[in-house]
């Protein structure tokens, strides 16, 4: 016979096991930010005008077009991508008064560095984007693979459903804290552990 009294006690403390997690996560990540000196304004907050579309666009390889011209401050791209938006398919760029459409080839992040850091004596990996946006690795934030234009490529979730891409450097980086193994059918595949959360990729 199961004792409820037991049972009730071991699911509240596998929440607040989780519970306690997430806040460790989001201590370091605050201070990593911080450190960064990156912060995401609250977009979710704001209720903006459509304001219709600009003549911005970015491209599949990472590069910020404007009216034909290549962005190229560093500052203006990092303010950029800080307000990005994603509605019904469609990016954004949203300030609390305008919200306004750009066009995306594939997605608007990407990650140029790979590292595995310990919270509470746990090893995450940790992703950072060319805008300094940091990315623990968990169940909110997977890193999955996705065809475009006819090649597999590897994406992380970052935030208000827009992903990073994980540029070629970073993922071979990324396989070193990883193992490749081979499954049934002799594909390749690439196993990553990050916390508690185990991915196994098909590279």
């Amino acid at each position: 016979m199961v004792n409820q009294n037991n049972s009730t006690s071991e699911v509240n403390q596998s929440l607040d096991s989780d519970d306690k997690n997430l806040m460790d996560i989001a201590q370091y990540l605050k201070a990593v930010q911080l450190g960064h000196k990156r912060s995401i304004p609250p977009l979710q907050k704001w209720q903006p005008k459509h304001c219709g579309k600009m003549d911005l666009c970015v491209k599949a390889n990472g590069e910020w077009w404007h009216e034909g011209q290549l962005i190229r401050r560093q500052a203006l791209l990092d303010l950029f991508s800080s307000v990005l938006w994603k509605e019904s398919g469609k990016f954004y760029l949203k300030t609390p008064v305008e919200q306004i459409e750009i066009e995306v080839e594939d997605e608007p992040l990407f990650i140029n560095t790979v590292e595995q850091v310990e919270v509470e004596n746990k090893k995450y990996l940790q992703l950072t984007t060319t805008n300094q946006d940091v990315i623990i690795v968990d169940a909110a934030h997977p890193i999955f693979m996705r065809e475009f234009q006819g090649e597999a490529r590897p994406y992380v979730h970052v935030r208000f459903g827009i992903n990073a891409l994980i540029q070629r450097a970073a993922f071979f980086h990324l396989i070193e804290y990883g193992e490749l193994l081979e499954n049934a059918q002799g594909d390749t595949i690439l196993s990553l552990t990050s916390g508690d959360l185990h991915l196994q990729l098909g590279t």
